[in-house]
């Protein structure tokens, strides 16, 4: 018997304005990049190097709303195998050239654009592994785990290197920092992550979120923000 194995779309994520998408190849979060976060994690800020992990591609989208309703939110699902499912605001770096053994000075030559992005997080899952001294892959790499706002390409936001992040939650603000507050800069992280794996186009990188993270239950509706960059809004449900 054959079997013929259909080609996958590439995920993608649109272009703020127009009609272009950006294709996805990988997706790596920063852990632990504001001090602030690290303290309410239960870490020491000042002496842990920037660490990585990784979401499936078609994780990452741009929430929608329905055609059925000019009024109604963009939805996103809530995930199964948790009863505690958390939000993480972070600016997101999209990769238009590669590179790999990069100095920081050339770093932001790679870059091709940047978005607000939600990092959620099974936290119970996260905690268990934790305990248990397992991967946490699951707890981070889930479906709809990666909600973003259209991409914005530098020539439009320049590289934005402070300004204010934010996300509330029905209306009210749970986390509010600066992303001068990073503890590893974008350029930083770039040529850190470049020195384990040979960076590509479409590559996205999520940089780390400030204090504040929290509980979402279906019904909230998410609004996130950077200053410069976008906003990007949702209701779990």
């Amino acid at each position: 018997m054959t079997y013929v194995v259909p080609v996958p779309t590439l995920p993608s994520l649109p272009v703020s304005g127009g009609d272009t998408l950006f294709p996805v190849r990988r997706v790596f979060c920063v852990g632990r990049n504001y001090g602030d976060h690290a303290r309410e994690m239960g870490a020491d800020p000042n002496r842990e190097p920037p660490f990585f992990f990784l979401k499936p591609a078609d994780a990452v989208f741009t929430p929608q709303p329905p055609a059925t309703s000019d009024d109604a939110r963009p939805a996103v699902p809530y995930p199964p195998q948790t009863a505690d499912l958390h939000h993480e605001v972070e600016l997101v770096v999209a990769l238009g050239q590669g590179g790999t053994d990069l100095d920081p000075a050339d770093a932001l030559d790679l870059v091709w654009g940047y978005g607000v992005g939600v990092d959620l997080t099974r936290r119970d899952l996260q905690a268990e592994a934790k305990n248990l001294r397992r991967p946490w892959d699951l707890a981070k790499g889930f479906d709809f785990s990666g909600p973003c706002s259209p991409l914005r390409p530098v020539s439009e936001v320049k590289h934005p290197a402070q300004g204010r992040i934010w996300l509330s939650v029905d209306g009210s603000i749970r986390q509010e920092g600066d992303l001068g507050d990073q503890i590893w800069t974008v350029p930083e992280i770039i040529a850190h992550l470049s020195r384990s794996v040979t960076l590509r186009p479409g590559d996205l990188i999520f940089t780390g979120t400030p204090a504040g993270v929290g509980a979402l239950t279906r019904g909230s509706t998410v609004t996130a923000g950077i200053d410069g960059v976008g906003e990007l809004s949702f209701t779990v449900e």
